[in-house]
């Protein structure tokens, strides 16, 4: 049998192999999950590739022919090598998954669920403190997926990545405990008028939440605080906070500091469209896990609910319709 080509696309040979294991094109299309007409366009070329016709069809059955046999080894061989490849990378390399930081709920609870849905798999967590600080990791193969308001990346940043909207989180302030609005259970977006709140302006990690911040702020006399120093993990996070003492943007879920109180912000309802964020042609058995685990707790506690009452900016609205 003359073998021609330089390159046999490997579903072309599953095709051929489930064809010479039925001796019945319904079956291996069954088999295969495929149409009829595909499987068979398939084996059909197949035969023009390698120059040889691999089946004897007539009305009443299939039959291998002479060549037909003789590759059938050959290509269980090639199937078996190419799942054994796939199988061997896919379980070696861990996927590494950003939560922006430790304590914040949405993504570690998707990660966990993860875990359990696919526990063969390795997810390890990482903390890059930012979607845009992840982006350029996520572009560089650094990373495999983050979360994050995916419209607050620059444009550049956001032609490498796909996104999968995960929540709307209802958005809080962190106050002093001895806060004038410290005593309220709610506080109305107004009541923050005149105050001048931290979210995280000059962190370059950070823009995202800083634009956010600024569209929630316009027309309201709040203004975003001016830069503080890079603070890393929660302890610096707090001390540095704590010596500017001004109220903190933040999420319902936000980890709990000292001598401080978390009050959700109303009137209007803030919201963060958080998105599940990766790089286009991400693929990886624990990353469908993720996205699976998404979908679930989404559905189960109403993730992506918009209060009557809730905000978000009109470019978050405007790309979560593409």
């Amino acid at each position: 049998m003359p073998w021609t080509p330089a390159h046999v696309d490997p579903r072309l040979l599953r095709a051929f192999l489930a064809v010479a294991e039925e001796l019945h094109f319904t079956r291996a299309a069954t088999r295969l999950y495929v149409a009829q007409q595909a499987l068979s366009r398939d084996v059909r070329r197949l035969e023009r590739e390698l120059g040889a016709e691999l089946f004897v069809r007539t009305t009443r059955q299939v039959t291998l022919t002479a060549d037909g046999a003789r590759l059938v080894p050959y290509a269980r061989q090639v199937l078996a090598a190419q799942d054994e490849l796939l199988a061997a990378f896919r379980q070696a390399r861990p996927l590494l998954v950003d939560l922006n930081s430790p304590g914040l709920g949405t993504g570690r609870r998707v990660l966990h669920r993860a875990r359990e849905l696919a526990p063969e798999q390795e997810l390890m967590a990482r903390y890059e403190s930012g979607l845009t600080g992840a982006a350029g990791e996520l572009l560089a193969g650094r990373l495999d997926v983050s979360f994050g308001r995916f419209a607050g990346l620059d444009r550049a940043l956001r032609a490498g990545l796909g996104h999968q909207l995960v929540r709307y989180e209802p958005m809080a302030v962190v106050l002093p405990e001895d806060h004038r609005l410290a005593a309220l259970a709610e506080v109305p977006v107004d009541a923050l008028k005149g105050e001048a709140v931290y979210a995280g302006a000059g962190n370059p990690r950070t823009p995202e939440w800083t634009d956010l911040a600024r569209r929630l702020f316009e027309g309201r006399d709040i203004e975003v605080a001016a830069p503080a120093p890079m603070a890393v993990g929660e302890e610096e996070f707090e001390r540095v906070t704590g010596r500017t003492r001004n109220p903190i943007l933040a999420v319902v879920d936000f980890p709990a500091m000292r001598r401080t109180v978390l009050r959700p912000l109303v009137k209007p309802v803030p919201l963060s469209p958080v998105s599940l964020v990766w790089r286009k042609g991400l693929v990886h058995p624990g990353f469908d896990a993720l996205r699976r685990a998404a979908v679930e707790i989404g559905s189960a506690e109403g993730w992506l609910r918009r209060p009557v009452d809730g905000w978000i900016p009109a470019m978050d609205v405007d790309m979560l319709k593409t």
